[in-house]
């Protein structure tokens, strides 16, 4: 009977997370009635099954703050702002491929978007190219504040200079002096450990392991228990998005190089109830440091959209 009323529950959730996700993607107003629009470019690739979470209300965050700005009368050229929008799949090719027909069909007067840094290098180029912002709702990389490389890109997030100082000071707190790095090998792995490696050197810390986790193979180069193992620190920085994070860390659980033996800080958060629970032990004491919503600190926020 357990079992049964178990079953029950979990097909309840799973149809409750599907009619969710198709509310927030189909029940929006058409937005063609303006030939001036923007252009928004989001992770999901077209069709797919499983959207992320940070896809589908990116996208519908987008979508409000058009329809709030008809709302109150905010017009250019005498005419509401449209929207197009674009699921690149986190590929570049995809990426520009969308801004090329958009742009081939109406009048883009600005893009929002990449989420990806990997995504942003040639998207930022083109739309300086074309004479437009691109403004990222998502792409931490701190090279991307590079005024002279990059004079058509911004952002809404802070870069990952704000958490390497973070990290730093947590260091400092408790006076630790050196770490191991562990990053994925794309734009924003390789940006967050080179600012991580700059500010530490400012401090006088060490960042004594570099670790790369190869996005196309989804494994670590060599072995991580002798990387680990073998270092000074006991200490590990894991730089990798939550789409790695979960893979790095069963990796660390199977060659035992975990908790108590390491403490581990995170740049992205984890469902610790994803592992067998045979290691809840060893999950014990990971630290995250990730950005917070700002009425978890005090700071304003736009209450009306």
């Amino acid at each position: 009977m357990f079992l049964f009323w178990n079953y029950r529950w979990f097909l309840l959730h799973f149809i409750f997370e599907q009619l969710h996700i198709n509310y927030v993607i189909t029940t929006w107003p058409t937005s063609n009635t303006s030939n001036i629009q923007l252009l928004g470019l989001f992770k999901d690739a077209e069709n797919t099954s499983s959207p992320t979470d940070l896809s589908v209300h990116s996208r519908a965050m987008f979508k409000a703050a058009v329809l709030l700005s008809q709302q109150y009368n905010i017009t250019i050229e005498g005419q509401f702002i449209g929207w197009q929008t674009v699921q690149t799949g986190a590929s570049t090719i995809a990426a520009v491929s969308g801004v090329c027909q958009a742009l081939s069909t109406s009048d883009i007067f600005g893009i929002v978007g990449p989420s990806l840094s990997l995504e942003v290098p040639i998207t930022a180029e083109f739309a300086k190219e074309i004479g437009i912002p691109a403004v990222s709702y998502a792409a931490t990389n701190p090279d991307f504040s590079n005024r002279n490389m990059y004079p058509a890109f911004y952002r809404v997030v802070p870069s990952d200079s704000a958490a390497a100082i973070a990290i730093v000071k947590l260091f400092i707190r408790f006076n630790w002096t050196s770490c191991i790095v562990i990053y994925q090998n794309d734009q924003f792995g390789t940006g967050g450990a080179n600012i991580i490696k700059d500010e530490f050197h400012k401090n006088d810390l060490t960042v004594a392991t570099m670790v790369v986790f190869d996005i196309e193979t989804r494994s670590i180069r060599g072995n991580l228990s002798t990387s680990l193992i073998g270092s000074t620190s006991r200490i590990v920085v894991l730089w990798a998005t939550s789409t790695y994070t979960p893979l790095i860390l069963q990796n660390a659980l199977d060659s035992n190089v975990l908790g108590p033996k390491f403490t581990w800080i995170l740049s992205s958060s984890v469902r610790l109830n994803s592992f067998d629970k045979k290691f809840s032990q060893q999950l014990i004491g990971m630290l995250t440091v990730e950005p917070t919503i700002a009425s978890a600190v005090g700071a304003s926020i736009n209450t009306t959209l």
